[in-house]
């Protein structure tokens, strides 16, 4: 008995290795430390219940750490690669790709999740799968990253993150011009736009529905379309162009 669990502790071990180091491939970074990189990924409610709650012990430190190196190489970049927007428009677009979901997706696509040293009960309640620790887990791996091979281990690591959220987002932003229009509305403090059905014309198996955007009373875009959806989609669209002329000045 006592051969098989130290046979099945080899063989996990080998395993969480081999994970590793595929991880590492990803990440571009080969960690001199093997110890910080596991620490990266041991939660608090591992160290809890072997009876150790120091602040070394379970990634927090690292987490904080890595939470203003993220913060910093992401500014960086976005400051290098939108020469030509404001502050706000940069604020925003970094709340974004710093954002708990993007990380977790991120952390997900690193295989972060199976090397996660959990607690029993964390581990019960699928601590594995959930965003926040997902989230926490990746930006404590950037203040590993960091702390092993300085920052432009960092910074590689990192633009890795960038580049996909900047994709993600790019792509979201031609589908759904209603979110970008309601972001953006939101950080310069205006209201809400709303959407009013104007025209259904045609008949009922091939409807033409015109829609107004309207923004603090005043119609910024209007749009047709097969459904009412699309119609809606469109106007938003036309909204943000005629926001993009606004701004831009005579």
């Amino acid at each position: 008995m006592e051969f098989k669990r130290q046979t099945e502790e080899i063989e996990a071990s080998d395993l969480r290795e081999v994970m590793e180091r595929a991880l590492e491939q990803s990440l571009g970074h080969t960690f001199q430390d093997r110890d910080l990189l596991r620490l990266a990924f041991t939660h608090r409610s591992y160290s809890n219940e072997r009876g150790d709650d120091s602040a070394g012990a379970h990634y927090e430190r690292l987490e904080f750490l890595g939470d203003s190196v993220l913060g910093l190489v992401t500014c960086q970049w976005l400051y290098e690669r939108h020469p030509d927007q404001p502050e706000g428009e940069l604020s925003r677009r970094k709340s974004f790709l710093v954002s708990a979901p993007v990380l977790a997706r991120h952390g997900k696509e690193l295989g972060v999740g199976p090397l996660l040293r959990l607690g029993v009960g964390e581990e019960r309640s699928g601590g594995r799968g959930k965003a926040s620790i997902l989230a926490d887990a990746v930006e404590a791996l950037f203040g590993a990253v960091y702390l092993d091979g300085g920052m432009d281990a960092a910074h590689r690591a990192i633009r890795l993150l960038l580049v996909r959220a900047a994709e993600e987002r790019q792509s979201a932003d031609e589908t759904d011009a209603k979110t970008v229009l309601q972001e953006r509305l939101q950080a310069s403090g205006k209201p809400l736009p709303s959407y009013h059905l104007v025209a259904a014309e045609g008949p009922d198996h091939a409807k033409t529905f015109t829609v107004e955007c309207r923004v603090e009373g005043s119609r910024v875009g209007v749009a047709h379309g097969r459904s009412k959806k699309t119609a809606e989609q469109g106007a938003a669209a036309a909204a943000l162009e005629a926001l993009d002329l606004m701004a831009a000045g005579p």
